[in-house]
């Protein structure tokens, strides 16, 4: 069995809120993150909406406390920074030398390099591109996130679609189980861009309208940017360190079912799997989930495929459940982890959000998502699912601390 994990400390930075404490009062007050872009230069400026941070990138480093207004540093960086400053102060960590780092992304740098790409057929404008054509790759945000923390033991990046900060905090948990490390930092960071926004417009999985995931009327997502981290920790030294433990890592599975590039199975086999063994491994039954946080995308095949694992794995008795993608959008690789730590704070709070904006059942299911905002409600175990490209599903099972 080794190590049992758990989660000692979070921070993170939304559409709905700058840290932790914000994004609870937006999810309580059900407000949404979603409009239009401010900061990216696109014709889509004024007709898809996004989920965007409400900050310019200089107030972002100036946020990140960075000297020389972060030159150098993109926005994903500067993202992920913040969530790291608020995730280690809230585990009381002053000293990151012996800490482990797990860091997720896709787009990387990409937010800053596509700015300055066609400079590199200017000579006059050579150096604009030169200084962040380094930052594309996705590893460049968790090397500077290391260096200004000074993270010195084990660093690595992971990128695998919109499962990347679910799968760090996996990887992160196996490191703690077998005992090569007691204390890890898992999650992510995401900036939105150009590539993302057409991309997946290409692939008309873009709502002009605010998304409704699990409506017989979804149409697509609302892209958003975040970042989002979680301090892992062993049981040992949780024990040694009088650690303040929010809530336990209980379970967790990654399965890659590899149906179609971009499609998940219709019949939801890897979604299935994925939670199934999750919660095997949780020693949790199905009568004790109170809350799923579903993927919930709107996507027309994603939320199909889901439901119907859903109905699969529980049957008649399927729990709460709700997709907060209409809160924060979707957050690609930053999403795992933005939605462990709403897990978290589901059980600490007492919490199920509502699954915003939907009115109609879906044809193909027989459950809807909770639409009220539940408080007082008892919730001890969560399911929270990011499932991506490719097939590569992950699942959470993160339950109420119990030493």
């Amino acid at each position: 069995m080794g190590e049992r994990v758990f989660i000692t400390g979070v921070g993170m930075i939304t559409a709905i809120g700058d840290n932790v404490a914000q994004n609870l009062r937006s999810l309580q007050a059900q407000q949404p993150g979603i409009g239009y872009t401010q900061y990216i230069d696109t014709i889509y400026q004024s007709i898809l909406p996004v989920a965007e941070v409400k900050h310019a990138t200089a107030t972002l480093a100036a946020m990140a406390a960075l000297p020389n207004g972060g030159e150098g540093f993109t926005r994903t960086t500067l993202l992920g920074l913040i969530a790291m400053r608020e995730a280690l102060a809230n585990a009381n960590i002053e000293d990151a030398s012996e800490v482990g780092f797990v860091n997720a992304s896709t787009v990387g740098g990409m937010c800053d390099t596509e700015n300055v790409y066609f400079d590199i057929v200017d000579p006059s404008k050579t150096g604009s591109f030169l200084q962040y054509v380094d930052t594309l790759d996705c590893a460049d945000c968790t090397q500077r996130i290391a260096d200004v923390v000074q993270f010195q033991s084990h660093i690595s990046t992971i990128s695998t679609a919109c499962s990347s900060s679910a799968n760090a905090l996996m990887y992160g948990a196996r490191m703690i189980k077998h005992g090569m490390l007691e204390k890890v930092v898992c999650g992510g960071t995401e900036a939105l861009t150009r590539f993302t926004i057409n991309g997946f417009n290409s692939l008309k999985n873009i709502d002009k309208q605010h998304c409704k995931p699990f409506d017989h009327q979804r149409n697509g997502l609302n892209l958003g940017e975040a970042a989002a981290y979680l301090v892992l920790e062993s049981e040992s030294s949780v024990k040694r360190n009088n650690s303040t433990v929010l809530a336990e890592l209980s379970g967790y599975c990654n399965t890659n079912e590899a149906f179609h590039p971009t499609s998940p199975s219709p019949d939801g086999d890897g979604a299935y799997e994925a939670m199934q063994k999750a919660l095997a491994m949780s020693g949790r039954q199905l009568n004790e989930v109170q809350y799923v946080n579903v993927h919930g995308t709107a996507t027309l095949n994603n939320d199909v495929s889901e439901g119907k694992a859903l109905e699969r794995l529980f049957g008649s008795k399927v729990p709460k459940f709700s997709s907060t993608k209409p809160f924060t959008g979707h957050t690609l690789a930053a999403a795992g982890a933005v939605e462990a730590i709403f897990s978290v704070l589901a059980i600490q709070h007492s919490l199920i959000y509502p699954n915003l904006n939907f009115s109609e059942r879906m044809e193909e299911l027989n459950i809807s998502p909770e639409t009220q905002l539940l408080e007082n409600y008892t919730v001890d175990n969560v399911i929270s699912n990011s499932f991506g490209f490719g097939g590569n599903n992950a699942s959470l099972v993160i339950s109420s601390a119990q030493l």
